[in-house]
C-alpha cells in the first residue's frame, strides 16, 4: 500500500518491516494486524488492516514519530 500523508510518500513495498503484531487466528473477522515499518530516511510508520468486525475495516496507514515507537511496541 502506498499513501502520500503531507506530501511525505509511506509505501510498504519500499519500507523494510521492523515489528508486526497479528491479532486473532487467519479468516477472523475481528481479526486484525498492525506492521511497525521504516523508510530509507528513518520515517517509522503503522500499516493497519483487518476483517470486517476488526477496529481496522480498511488498510490504512498511519505516520508515528521515532520518539513514540518504544511505546508502541511495550503497548502490545
Amino acid at each position: 500500500m502506498k499513501k502520500i500523508i503531507n506530501g511525505v510518500e509511506y509505501d510498504t513495498l519500499k519500507a523494510c518491516i521492523d515489528k508486526k503484531f497479528t491479532f486473532g487466528a487467519p479468516g477472523d473477522p475481528k481479526g486484525f494486524e498492525e506492521t511497525l515499518y521504516i523508510t530509507d530516511d528513518g520515517r517509522y510508520f503503522i500499516y493497519t488492516n483487518g476483517g470486517a468486525k476488526s477496529k481496522y475495516v480498511k488498510e490504512d496507514i498511519v505516520p508515528i514519530a521515532r520518539e513514540s515507537v518504544k511505546d508502541w511496541i511495550m503497548s502490545h
